[in-house]
């Protein structure tokens, strides 16, 4: 997925997005990653085996979903109606 042509679409009026929009779509989709690292969701993943890359599996979890949310917060960057506002300042 090229981010570039997301924030390109966007820019062009191809998707205008208010900013109660983008706030909703902000929190729901960091609702999810959230969900997953807490008590009792993260028990789907708190198991000792299999061995993934070296590192048990619920080790395994928790830094998969803090990459997941890393790029969930990177592509929100990138369509944040916003940015190029703040910029300009």
């Amino acid at each position: 997925m090229d981010l570039s042509l997301i924030s390109r679409y966007i820019k062009l009026g191809g998707c205008r997005m208010s900013k109660s929009k983008f706030t909703k779509i902000y929190c729901l989709s960091l609702i999810l990653p959230f969900l997953l690292l807490v008590f009792p969701l993260f028990s789907l993943g708190n198991r000792a085996t299999p061995m993934v890359m070296g590192m048990p599996f619920s080790v395994f979890w928790v830094i998969f979903w803090i990459i997941i949310t890393f790029l969930i917060v990177l592509v929100l960057y990138r369509i944040d109606p916003d940015k190029d506002e703040e910029e300009a300042h």
